[in-house]
């Protein structure tokens, strides 16, 4: 027979301990076989154990550290296959195609999808606050990528913009725009010349008005001392 007792050890909220007895058969005294703490319903428990390599979230890679890939990864397919002759094999490595494995179809997808709806897409913030008119695709320091992902991603290649040396997408933008600020500017106004002449003087006429004082008159006396 096994009874529960409740825990009041720091840190086990909700655990019990299980207090196992039983009693040999005509015998009157009881032995207790074991006791062990158990969670209960509302127990504090410890996360469950999660594979390191479904731990593993975008970032989180160091510097010295390393990932090993699996064989069979989904985003990776057979690249090209070597050959015995010296001759080919310097080309291939021309071509870019020495490589053992390539980034499958899915893998493709996967990561323009990823690009697409993160801080690289149309929809960032920087990139919705920026001109319609705005986007990389015609901005001059877009660099297309090569391969399938060229007709919707490239590096940008302006020092200034906040995505520099990032891969972003065609109809993503920013206020870096190469060409955003021509065809803005107001039109320059026509400054006229000062015309003035200071060689001849022009001599005024002016007339007096009722209560004017000559300059030959006394000053009036005002009574101060």
């Amino acid at each position: 027979m096994t009874h529960f007792f409740e825990s009041h050890l720091a840190g086990y909220r909700g655990w019990r301990w299980a207090v196992t007895v039983t009693r040999v058969p005509r015998s009157r005294h009881v032995t207790i076989c074991e006791t062990v703490l158990l969670p209960g319903p509302d127990a504090l428990l410890a996360p469950g154990w999660v594979p390191w390599n479904e731990r593993l979230q975008p970032g989180d890679l160091g510097v010295g550290d390393l990932m090993s890939t699996a064989p069979d990864d989904d985003r990776l397919a057979q690249g090209y296959v070597l050959s015995d002759d010296a001759a080919v094999e310097e080309v291939s490595w021309e071509l870019g195609l020495g490589r053992s494995r390539v980034m499958s179809r899915e893998g493709r997808i996967e990561t323009a999808q990823r690009w697409y709806d993160g801080d690289a897409g149309p929809e960032a913030p920087i990139s919705t606050a920026a001109p319609r008119n705005a986007r990389c695709g015609t901005c001059g320091f877009y660099l297309p990528l090569a391969g399938s992902l060229r007709t919707m991603f490239g590096v940008c290649g302006n020092l200034f913009a906040p995505d520099d040396a990032r891969a972003v997408s065609a109809d993503h933008g920013c206020g870096a725009h190469s060409e955003a600020l021509m065809g803005t500017a107001e039109p320059p106004v026509e400054e006229l010349p000062t015309i003035y002449d200071d060689s001849e003087v022009e001599a005024v006429a002016v007339s007096r008005g009722h209560g004017s004082v000559e300059n030959e008159e006394p000053a009036e006396d005002y009574g101060h001392s």
